[in-house]
Parts: C-alpha cells; structure tokens; sequence
C-alpha cells in the first residue's frame, strides 16, 4: 500500500474501549440494541449517543431501529480534541472498522467543501475524535449492507455559522436528488446528578422537539448546559427545518446512572429523530 493510500485510510481510535473490535462480538452488542421493525418514513434526521456501548449503546439501537438508513450518511460530531479546522469535513478515502472499511462519499464531501463556505477538507479533527466513529456500527448493521458516508467534525461555531452550514447541506442533498440522512453525534448534560441532570436535558431536549436550533443555542448556553453536541444537533435542525422537517420524536432519553449505579455524576443520553 503506497503512502497516499495509507493517508487516506483513518483507522479506528476507540475500538476495544468504546465497543468490542471483534467484528463478531460487536455485530452481537450492536444486535442486541437494534429492534428487528419497519420504521417510519420521512426520517431527515437523527440525534444519537456517542459514550462507550455499556452506557449509551441501548439509546443509540434503538434510536438507529426508528429510521431507515440510505446508501449516503452525513454524520456530524463534535470536535473534543481541538484539533484541525472548525467544520472539518474527512474529504476521501475511508474509515477501518471491526467490520469492514467504510468509504468516503467523496462526491458529497467534495460538494458540501466546495459550496459551503465555513466546510474545509481536514483529517487532523478526525484522527483521534471518537464521536463520529462510534456511530458507524450501528448504520452499519441497522442497513444489513454497505453505506458511504461524509464525517464532519464541528468546533464551536456562533448561530449565524451553524445556520449557513444547515441550510447549506440542505441545498446539497436537494441538489444530489438522492436519500441523504443527517446523524448528529451528541451526549447531554456530563457528571452532574441524576436530578439536575434530567432537569436540563428537558430543557435542550423540548427545544430540539419544537425544531427550534436557535432556542437549542440560546438554552444550552443560559443554562449552562454541557451537551457536547449541541453544535452539532443545531446544525442537523437547520438542514432538517430547510428540507420541510414538520416535527421530532424523543426515542429514549436515559442517564450512565442506570447502568453504573451512580446517580450522583451522571452522563445524559437522548436519542431522537426528525421527520417531514
């Protein structure tokens, strides 16, 4: 394999610490999430956990069991390293996984790079950002055959910026006439109680229920909220709200107290999807 090739391959960063890196053991983690269903149609968009399987694993399948997924994904995470570009778009290529490698829309990147002003190509946001990579298996196995996908790493970004990348993806998947879902990578509140926990994450979840990205931003920030992924989750609602979302659903919302047993420094997880 040449240098070029090699550079273009992403390998994991967190297998065999947020979920198993045998292929096997991970198809069987990620199917005892999933619920075997005909979901809804119209689902535009997503918001799914990104903790380690044990605590969000539950909330992400069966999130992932209530939308279809096309052969082209865009998933947007948020950036915990600080590294790289604020809106990094992983250009070509692919990403190894347990099972398989998953490969670069490299059509839609280079689209969504060449229309959307804040969008650069950049790898360096995704070496080592798990929040992307952990939604992977559970496309996978939800769609039973290969996807490609465009990963998008985001910094924290002002509403006027997450409202120009959102209604610029709009207009890319418009413009590309195919099925493109939009996954935002989010958790919720981190390490406080169970109660003030639960408090908040109402909060944020009510605003992302009324498709309200600006009221998700304006809380989030007065409340002190700490969703990693609120970037991200507001970014998806300005696209969904472009492309005619009429409304959300809450699919399950939970804390790591309920596996832990800890319910005095929890981690919020809420999983939801968008639909026309």
């Amino acid at each position: 394999m040449d240098t070029v090739t090699k550079e273009k391959i992403r390998s994991p960063a967190v297998a065999g610490q947020f979920y198993p890196a045998n292929p096997n053991k991970l198809e069987e983690q990620v199917g005892s999430y999933l619920f075997d269903a005909a979901p809804p149609a119209g689902v535009i968009g997503a918001v799914m956990p990104h903790a380690g399987y044990i605590y969000s694993g539950a909330v992400a399948g069966e999130t992932a069991s209530h939308f279809t997924v096309p052969g082209r994904v865009i998933v947007l995470g948020p950036n915990h390293t600080g590294l790289g570009s604020a809106v990094s778009v992983y250009p070509t290529g692919s990403w190894q996984m347990p099972f398989g490698d998953v490969p670069i829309d490299e059509g839609l990147a280079s689209r969504i790079i060449d229309s959307i002003g804040p969008a650069e190509p950049d790898r360096s946001a995704h070496m080592r950002e798990h929040s992307i990579e952990v939604q992977l298996p559970f496309l996978y196995y939800r769609r039973g055959s290969e996807f490609a996908f465009v990963p998008i790493t985001l910094a924290m970004l002002d509403e006027r910026t997450c409202s120009r990348l959102g209604e610029g993806l709009a207009g890319v998947i418009r413009e590309s006439g195919d099925d493109i879902l939009i996954v935002a990578s989010s958790d919720m509140t981190h390490y406080e109680s169970q109660q003030s926990a639960k408090v908040k994450d109402t909060l944020a979840i009510e605003r992302i229920l009324d498709l309200d990205p600006e009221g998700l931003l304006d809380t989030v920030h007065a409340r002190r909220i700490s969703m990693c992924g609120v970037i991200p989750t507001a970014v998806m609602l300005f696209a969904a709200k472009a492309m005619g979302a009429a409304g959300a659903r809450l699919i399950r919302y939970t804390t790591s107290g309920e596996t832990s047993g800890d319910f005095d420094h929890v981690v919020g997880y809420a999983g939801l999807v968008v639909h026309k």
